[in-house]
């Protein structure tokens, strides 16, 4: 589990995100204010400007967030996650206005599936997932549980999605896997009482739901990608369609205008517009990736939409035109460097591509696409001329940081994908290690490529590689639980460095007569570089391996990530932490001080990008 304690020592200040947790239903939001958006990164909400882009934050969950809501006045947010086995699922309800915890509910098993508040903020009801399957309803005010009640009859599925009247406190609706069911609240009794809805020989998979303004009819989009509409009084069908031109991959989200008329997003990246009663399609769009959030700013004149690929778009209602407002990787992030001496951009590399950002703006500048291959470590030339990378394809590329364009590639560079990489101050050798174990010197340029040398003593994957500022040496990490010095003139090994761990991450101490190391054994071991000697060793976390490390341009202080989601910062001198950052609910798989030393970024296996205010 988590290592949830951040003990007495000082929180590092979170400064931006870049992420978005894509895959959650619904979980893009517009405030009510019209001003802000909410969505969440990993464990983390992030309320964030519209116009400025600035962003606020709110933590506090312990594993990632699955459902968010917001009440109709904007007063409060609430969030669930999910846990492990056999634990159960906090929900949090937020102050907006002051960014703290308002209280703390927990019932449901494993997973908070979804969340709903009434419509004047008295009550919020929660779904709990496929391990618990029950509604609860809870009182705001005295920050209890009022009722439960399993979810479905036990011969229907799961329950997905859960929405409130507009108008009545006591009324609200559930659907899901072949169940729809309309609630009332009984405060007398504390009871909730369910009715079925009759949907005659129909069998649908609800993914989500919205109550018409009037509270007479609501609707239903479901994963045939056809519209169910019911009617609330009587709990009976009332249409359905479209009949025949049905959306492919199901109807993941779904809003109604004031005209009455419907606003889909579909599975297959399709935004469409349906005219009421009909469900005739008047506009249509197209984005990437299946759409997973739709929500309205206003009246509706402007829209926002979130996809699976953690991608946002804003779009114009009556011209039906987008922007990508927000992009971010979603699959796990392998690498991250910062071009020499340069610290306003940044590159990583993950599933598919490498992208660079502008530091300070959080902006994606350039990417570049290898379509389902693995970026596995990516590094920038002195000269800053050129991005090279180590792909799964066993290939090494380069490319400009300006246009994207490919430089040169080296085919077969290692058998088992180059998983690490390292070019020399004068741009002219590059060192790469792969899935064999091999460490592989080249002498390059744009024109020709050539190998040196293979040197073979590794017999593990090679994690890590860090070069001298002459030049003359380097050491190689690996899974072996060996770390090499490496003389560059002679290719032979200088010393070998043995540990009953699979090394992680490695780097010089700047005065270069240290090199520390970090991996799977939870420790942080600091090596005299001339004879391998070890000097000391730090207890660097207490569940799960460190696989991030750097240290600072004076040598003053370093900082550690790993599986334990938290950032780090230690004294080099005296081996005691004195900040922790708590934010990533991802595994942490690499991090770096930025040259000048003012933020510290930590990327992670879910995607998401954190900034953090460089304490000192």
């Amino acid at each position: 589990m988590m290592e949830n304690t951040t003990g007495d020592f000082a929180q590092l200040e979170l400064v931006s995100t870049i992420g978005f947790a894509g895959c959650i239903p619904g979980g893009l939001m517009v405030h009510p204010d019209e001003q802000h958006l909410i969505y969440s990164v990993g464990n983390t909400i992030t309320i964030q400007h519209i116009t400025s882009g600035k962003q606020r934050f709110l933590v506090g969950h312990t594993d990632n967030i699955s459902c968010i809501a917001v009440s109709k006045t904007g007063r409060y947010i609430a969030s669930g996650q999910v846990t492990h086995m056999g634990f159960k699922a906090d929900i949090i309800v937020w102050d907006y206005e002051t960014c703290s915890k308002y209280c703390l509910l927990t019932l449901h098993k494993v997973k908070v599936e979804a969340l709903a508040f009434s419509p004047n903020d008295k009550y919020l009801v929660s779904l709990g997932g496929q391990d618990d399957n029950s509604v609860v309803i809870w009182n705001i005010k005295k920050k209890e549980a009022i009722c439960g009640s399993p979810a479905a009859v036990p011969s229907s599925g799961t329950s997905y999605v859960v929405a409130f009247s507009n108008h009545s406190d006591e009324l609200f609706v559930t659907g899901g896997n072949k169940t729809l069911r309309v609630w009332e609240l009984d405060l007398e009794n504390r009871k909730i009482r369910p009715t079925d809805c009759n949907m005659g020989q129909l069998k649908r998979i609800i993914k989500c739901i919205k109550v018409a303004e009037d509270d007479k009819s609501f609707y239903c989009g479901t994963t045939s990608g056809d519209i169910l509409e019911m009617n609330i009084k009587t709990r009976l069908f009332r249409h359905h369609g479209p009949q025949k031109d049905k959306f492919s991959l199901g109807i993941q989200a779904l809003q109604i205008l004031k005209t009455g008329d419907v606003l889909i997003g579909a599975g297959d990246g399709s935004i469409a517009l349906l005219k009421n009663q009909t469900y005739k399609r008047v506009r249509t769009a197209k984005v990437d990736g299946a759409v997973t959030s739709l929500t309205l700013r206003g009246s509706g004149h402007q829209f926002f939409v979130g996809t699976q690929i953690s991608q946002m778009y804003r779009f114009n209602l009556s011209e039906f035109t987008s922007e990508l407002i927000n992009t971010c990787h979603y699959e796990k992030i392998f690498d991250i460097v910062f071009p020499h001496g340069y610290s306003d951009v940044f590159v990583t590399s993950s599933k598919n591509d490498i992208r660079v950002w502008n530091t300070n703006t959080s902006k994606e500048l350039l990417r570049v696409t290898v379509p389902n291959m693995d970026c596995n470590a990516v590094t920038v030339t002195n000269d800053g001329k050129a991005i090279v990378s180590g792909w799964s394809d066993n290939k090494i590329r380069a490319y400009s940081p300006q246009s994207g364009k490919l430089i040169y590639t080296i085919n077969d560079a290692h058998n088992k994908g180059v998983t690490a990489i390292a070019t020399t101050s004068d741009g002219q050798h590059l060192i790469s290690g792969g899935g064999e174990g091999q460490v592989r010197v080249w002498a390059i340029s744009p024109v020709q490529q050539r190998m040196l040398e293979a040197m073979k003593e590794h017999k593990g994957s090679v994690t890590c590689i860090k070069i001298r500022k002459n030049d003359e040496e380097c050491v190689t990490a690996s899974t072996d639980g060996s770390c090499i010095i490496w003389d560059l003139k002679r290719f032979v090994r200088n010393q070998v460095i043995f540990a009953n761990t699979l090394f992680k991450a490695i780097c010089y101490q700047p005065d270069e007569c240290q090199i520390l190391t970090a991996g799977t054994d939870r420790k942080i071991a600091y090596w005299e570089t001339f004879d391998g000697s070890q000097i000391r060793e730090l207890e660097g976390s207490k569940s799960g391996s460190i696989e991030g490390l750097d240290i600072s341009s004076d040598g003053t202080y370093l900082v550690t990530g790993g599986a334990d989601k938290l950032i780090k910062v230690w004294h080099y001198g005296e081996g005691s932490i004195t900040h922790v950052g708590q934010g990533h609910s991802g595994d942490i798989t690499r991090l770096k001080i930025c040259p000048n030393r003012q933020w510290i970024v930590s990327v992670s296996a879910d995607g998401a990008i954190l900034r953090w205010k460089y304490p000192y």
